[in-house]
């Protein structure tokens, strides 16, 4: 490391997901890493990019894990921080604003990290998202009864579907928050307040976007299936969506609108929208950071052939973005797709069929796998995790679709009955 590269302190980051890694790498910038707690990160396999590694206990002891920033940032100066671990957002955005490094504040970070909150401060801008009510204690259920059933309860500070189920009834909705307050605990280590909202029909679609100075460049708006529960497990991201040109422009302007409304002016982030009647864009969520890890890295450069995770480095260091920022929507250059492996049962998995054969595929860039046999999956809702991801390109979407479907054919678990498995 010189004193010309700038470094970014990356928080929570797992090193089997390469795309932020190999970005820093393309611009020049050092990164010290901050492990996940359940990660074991040997000092002689990091990525290139990687210079060191920083331990940090965010959950257990947040004023020790700033002061050893501070310490850090005097006896060895970095330029920025950065993560793309949801719930770390108000983390670097505190650490951030406390050594007077470039960040989004934290009243921004807490309205997108908070699921009440944001769905407060979005109603307030006009802009579209379903009725909701806040469940911020046990027994605060009646305001919720009055909403237009089915309805989905979900985590104010959850991520990736983590607790996310749909109640049918109004009779149904306090054993689904009973058994939602529950997955919060297991997975969470917390019974965290949680959010109802009425249940939205219609394709969801995943949107990356990247601030700079307020001025919003949208990068992708992909497709994201169209789940209807109980459990909203992930399935497919494939972009760019086929949209007609009016619900293209209304998803464009709801993003930009809801960065506004949000206060993110600087870096990147990840929307989450449903089509009402597959026609009218209700904001899900918008979370400060590129989506899935680094898959929205991925999913958008090979979109558009802009280094969406570069240029975020780039703002978050501080720097000027290699390309001009450009308002509205970008120009699609081809087409790439995640394929999420579902689970397909639940029990001790004896083989996973398929993903050799997926690996030598020339259409795939990436497998990454999460889950192997003898790793336990429990059922729903008790979420275990996603088997793999298989990122591949495409001429088009079309193409990608098909992918998808013998993806579908050729991809199986094998479980041994849990009652087997202990």
């Amino acid at each position: 490391m010189t004193d010309s590269r700038p470094t970014l302190v990356l928080v929570y980051q797992r090193t089997s997901l390469p795309w932020i890694f190999e970005s820093a790498e393309r611009a020049g910038i050092d990164l010290v890493l901050v492990p996940r707690p359940d990660e074991d990160v040997p000092a002689d396999r990091l990525p290139p990019a990687v210079v060191g590694l920083l331990v940090l206990d965010l959950d257990g002891d947040r004023a020790d894990a700033l002061e050893t920033l501070r310490k850090r940032h005097e006896t060895q100066p970095f330029q920025g921080l950065v993560t793309l671990y949801d719930p770390a957002v108000p983390f670097v955005a505190e650490a951030a604003e406390r050594l007077g490094l470039p960040g989004i504040g934290c009243e921004a970070a807490f309205g997108a990290q908070d699921k009440r909150v944001m769905r407060e401060r979005l109603a307030a801008a006009g802009l579209n998202v379903p009725r909701f009510a806040r469940l911020d204690k046990p027994g605060d259920l009646a305001t919720a009864k009055d909403l237009s059933f089915p309805v989905v309860v979900k985590p104010a500070h959850g991520f990736s579907s983590l607790g996310v189920t749909r109640a049918e009834t109004a009779e149904s909705l306090e054993n689904v928050v009973a058994e939602v307050r529950q997955v919060c605990a297991n997975k969470l280590g917390h019974v965290a307040a949680l959010v109802v909202e009425e249940y939205l029909d219609g394709p969801e679609l995943a949107v990356e976007s990247l601030a700079r100075d307020g001025a919003v460049q949208v990068l992708s708006i992909g497709y994201k299936g169209e789940p209807e529960g109980p459990y909203f497990e992930e399935s497919v991201y494939r972009a760019p969506a086929e949209l007609p040109d009016a619900i293209r422009d209304a998803v464009v302007h709801e993003v930009i609108a809801a960065h506004t409304a949000l206060g993110i002016t600087e870096g990147p982030t990840h929307t989450e929208l449903r089509l009402r009647g597959g026609a009218e864009p209700y904001l899900l969520e918008m979370g400060a950071r590129i989506g899935g890890s680094g898959v929205s890295q991925y999913i958008a450069s090979h979109v558009t052939g802009v280094d969406f995770a570069g240029e975020a480095l780039r703002i978050a260091a501080g720097l000027e973005p290699a390309n001009r920022l450009v308002e509205g929507l970008t120009a699609s250059v081809g087409a790439a797709a995640n394929y999420i492996v579902p689970c397909g049962g639940h029990g001790r998995i004896a083989t996973i069929h398929g993903l050799d054969e997926v690996r030598a595929d020339p259409r795939v860039d990436h497998v990454v796998q999460m889950l192997f046999p003898g790793d336990v999956v429990r059922p729903y809702p008790d979420f275990t995790g996603y088997p793999a991801f298989v990122l591949s390109r495409h001429r088009t979407v079309a193409e990608a679709e098909e992918f998808h479907a013998y993806l579908e054919r050729t991809i199986r678990i094998d479980y041994i009955p849990e009652e087997d498995a202990s």
